[in-house]
């Protein structure tokens, strides 16, 4: 069955879905995000085939977001580590984390907490205006045609 290629559409979700929407990959993420680099790390932790990792591996590595680095001649062997890119999608994680936190922990609360450098503080990660610092929702938004669009207008 032929995949399709999210990549090309004149949407900035579907190219992010391109790179990280097959669900194994956003878990690799988190893997290394955690400290876990190595293959055999990420296959045990994620109870994945060595074929799927490795597929999802190129992928991630073809598309910039982790970079393979070599620790070992003699068998060949790489860690995983995260580019500028994949720190990115790791804040995209984090705001998953939260919604799955509020919408999906249980009784049980959520299986992982979150310190703050910053602060010190236990807490969870709210989208914020990136001009005036305030909350910034879906409900807060227009959404209006960008220079990438067919509609846009200059004027």
């Amino acid at each position: 069955m032929q995949r399709t290629q999210f990549g090309n559409m004149t949407c900035s979700i579907a190219r992010t879905l391109d790179v990280i929407g097959e669900p194994w990959s956003p878990l690799i993420l988190r893997d290394v995000y955690v400290g876990l680099t190595r293959f055999e790390q990420l296959r045990e932790d994620l109870n994945i085939s060595r074929k799927v990792l490795t597929v999802r591996l190129k992928w991630l590595v073809d598309n910039g977001v982790l970079e393979a680095r070599p620790y070992s001649d003699r068998p060949p062997r790489h860690e995983y580590v995260l580019t500028e890119q994949g720190r990115e999608l790791c804040d995209l994680l984090l705001t998953m984390v939260h919604w799955g936190d509020r919408w999906r922990a249980g009784y049980a609360g959520p299986p992982v907490l979150y310190r703050h450098h910053a602060c010190g503080q236990i807490a969870h990660v709210e989208p914020t205006c990136s001009e005036c610092g305030q909350p910034m929702h879906a409900t807060d938004v227009d959404v209006l045609p960008g220079p990438g669009s067919a509609g846009y207008d200059q004027d």
